[in-house]
């Protein structure tokens, strides 16, 4: 029947063609905003532009609902001067991950996952793992050893980076971070096989559910979608996420009558002087890396977002029930700390998205219950329930911490906008 369904689905999408679409737009006022403060948002992005944070940005912030503020700044390239368009595609790194969550959450809503499955039983290259310990001895001589998990890696430490998986290039765990280069760790440049292949030749850094340490966990993830249906991660979230929501332009490889909107960085990084490099999406991956891999539009991902803040549906298309959007966008860390500082203060982490624990605990506005998340080449997000909020910003800058400055000024210019 799932089978059917899904074949159903294709035939339609052949016979009537996915076209862009739009949400709803309403003035500033009809839904509590006030359209004098949302002006002050472009100036101030203008302003990071002069400061070299970016070459260009787009803006949404969508309340109830419905778009009140849809704005652009900047140029889409820098080398050629082209003015910043609405639709530019933007490569949104970890705001992939979100996605392949949702896809990872459907599977579950089928009984073709449980989150509690240990990942051994779709993925037999990582059903027995070994945790890196470090030792010093009376000398203060340090030693490293290894001694097999207390428990199996589960799905559900895949969404919420519980595994013992890191990243590589930024784990504070030297000794980790030594191990994942000789192996190769990598999601880039690497086929799944060669990628499990690689994860099956280290040790975790932590035993499984006991430290929270943001990681490659949901490329993982994609790998296990991919073992359960039988397909690309790509097709499946193309299948059954991008085409229902009408994302047209989110892809994993850029068709090459899309190239001509793909947003630029700057040349070089301001603080280095280093050229600035991001992926390159209109060249085909050797695989659908469901942490990283994915490129589209502030609308597409608005859509995406408006979806979730509906619990789930969006005209007519439900992907997910109520009560799983709400199981994903809850805290599962509990008492479970950070093993690194990703985490801003007041946050803890649900199943693809942090998760605001309460009103205050950090310097940047929001409400309990906020959920969001950003990707390394300048994109950020955050849906608000409280509110009624979504809102999305798409750059394209050099990856690094010092990114939060241009996304927190964005958070509270958007809510200092709200006046009801």
């Amino acid at each position: 029947m799932q089978r059917l369904t899904a074949l159903l689905m294709a035939l339609l999408f052949v016979l009537f063609p996915v076209v862009a679409q739009a949400l709803p737009t309403a003035s500033p006022e009809e839904v509590g905003l006030s359209k004098e403060r949302l002006g002050r948002i472009a100036p101030a992005l203008a302003r990071q532009i002069e400061a070299k944070s970016f070459p260009g940005a787009v803006a949404m912030v969508v309340r109830k609902g419905k778009i009140a503020y849809f704005e652009t700044v900047g140029q889409l390239d820098p080398t050629t001067s082209a003015p910043m368009p609405k639709d530019a595609i933007f490569r949104l790194y970890s705001m992939t991950k979100p996605f392949t969550s949702v896809a990872a959450m459907m599977l579950v809503e089928e009984g073709r996952i449980r989150l509690t499955d240990p990942v051994g039983m779709y993925l037999p290259q990582l059903a027995k793992l070994d945790v890196l310990v470090q030792t010093t001895d009376s000398s203060g001589k340090t030693s490293f050893t290894t001694v097999p998990a207390q428990r199996p890696v589960q799905v559900y430490d895949l969404l919420r980076h519980t595994s013992g998986l890191v990243y590589g290039s930024f784990t504070p765990n030297a000794r980790i971070k030594e191990l994942y280069a000789e192996a190769n760790v990598n999601w880039q440049g690497v086929t799944p096989q060669e990628q499990l292949a690689s994860f099956a030749k280290v040790p975790l850094a932590h035993q499984p559910g006991t430290a929270w340490e943001y990681s490659m966990s949901t490329d993982i993830a994609g790998r296990v979608i991919e073992a359960v249906t039988g397909t690309s991660l790509s097709r499946f979230l193309d299948e059954r996420v991008f085409k229902p929501l009408r994302m047209v332009d989110t892809t994993f490889h850029m068709p090459s009558q899309q190239v001509k909107r793909l947003a630029q960085p700057l040349a070089t990084d301001k603080a280095t002087g280093k050229p600035i490099t991001l992926y390159d999406v209109t060249v085909a991956p050797k695989n659908d890396a469901g942490g990283a891999g994915a490129a589209g539009t502030a609308m597409d991902y608005a859509r995406f977002l408006q979806m979730l803040a509906n619990g789930g549906q969006l005209e007519g298309q439900r992907l997910l029930a109520p009560r799983t959007v709400r199981h994903m966008t809850s805290d599962h860390l509990g008492d479970i700390k950070p093993a690194m500082p990703t985490l801003p203060p007041g946050y803890g982490f649900g199943l693809g998205f942090a998760v605001r624990r309460a009103d205050g605990l950090n310097g940047a506005p929001g409400s309990a219950g906020e959920f969001n998340w950003g990707g390394a080449g300048g994109t950020t997000f955050w849906v608000d329930p409280k509110e009624q909020l979504v809102a999305v910003l798409m750059t394209q800058a050099q990856p690094g911490p010092w990114q939060r400055e241009f996304k927190e000024l964005f958070r509270q210019l958007v809510y200092q906008a709200i006046v009801d």
